[in-house]
């Protein structure tokens, strides 16, 4: 022992465990994105935006309005009968498509195909915004149908529904899509560039 040193345990530096906290931080805010990534899918996105530039729809608008419709389920029939990504009555849906000169029929096997879902779904949207004029009416019309939204109108006086809706239901909605606009153009801000 005598002639040989001791070593006593290193200690951590500061700058160490700065470095360790930013790297935790972000784990943790990939983490975060990732799940926001999962809960906010991306789907379809060439089919969105050549529909969003055809009927001159916002395409994060068509985005939000997928995920708060169906979830991206191609598939999904709801209880009052709209069908397929964007939940179209198939009724709506054979009026939009000899509008647009879509060929053969269009029964609820067509309408779980997203091409077409999509299309038509934009082209019903565009239509909305294009008879009300702004964009929280035209979503409580997409939601409630046209005419609740022209007797609430009616009602109120107003050109464009205000604040609070009639229906609480419809509300949420709106909120809802509104909101996830503008996160899908947080967790996508280039998905739709040059479109």
């Amino acid at each position: 022992m005598s002639g040989e040193r001791v070593m006593a345990p290193r200690r951590w530096r500061f700058s160490r465990l700065v470095l360790i906290a930013l790297v935790l931080f972000l784990v943790f805010i990939g983490a975060q994105v990732a799940w926001e990534r999962v809960t906010h899918p991306l789907r379809y996105r060439d089919t969105i935006a050549e529909a969003s530039v055809r009927f001159d729809v916002d395409p994060y608008l068509v985005v939000a309005l997928i995920n708060a419709e169906s979830g991206f389920d191609a598939e999904e029939v709801s209880s009052a009968g709209a069908v397929g990504l964007m939940q179209l009555l198939p009724s709506t849906a054979a009026e939009l498509a000899m509008e647009i000169s879509v060929e053969g029929e269009v029964d609820e096997q067509r309408l779980k195909e997203p091409e077409l879902n999509i299309e038509l779904g934009t082209r019903h949207l565009a239509d909305l915004l294009a008879r009300y004029g702004h964009t929280r009416t035209a979503l409580a019309a997409y939601n409630a149908g046209g005419g609740n939204v022209d007797g609430w109108l009616e009602e109120s006086g107003e050109t464009s529904v205000g604040v609070s809706l009639p229906f609480p239901e419809t509300e949420a909605y709106v909120q809802r899509v509104l909101s996830e606009v503008e996160r899908y153009r947080e967790l996508y801000p280039t998905a739709f560039e040059g479109r």
